[in-house]
């Protein structure tokens, strides 16, 4: 597994993670529904820098951990 993907799929989980804590927030709990909104808006953020400068800390960390998807490909093209 690459990086890269890695990512996607700590992304997938954290955003599942604040639809679940929308649901409970929207069956009474508030505190739970102002914790999604600050985790989907940081998200947004963190979404937004990495797409307009390509500088994103996770996979930063991620690649130091795990090869790079690129890695990968070049080496099935060979």
């Amino acid at each position: 597994m690459c990086a890269e993907k890695i990512q996607r799929l700590i992304q997938a989980s954290i955003l599942g993670f604040v639809l679940g804590l929308a649901g409970m927030g929207m069956g009474g709990d508030q505190l739970m529904l102002q914790a999604a909104f600050l985790l989907q808006f940081g998200m947004m953020v963190m979404l937004v820098i990495a797409g307009l400068t390509g500088w994103c800390p996770g996979l930063i960390v991620l690649k130091k951990i795990f090869p790079s998807c690129e890695v990968n490909s070049s080496k099935d093209n060979n």
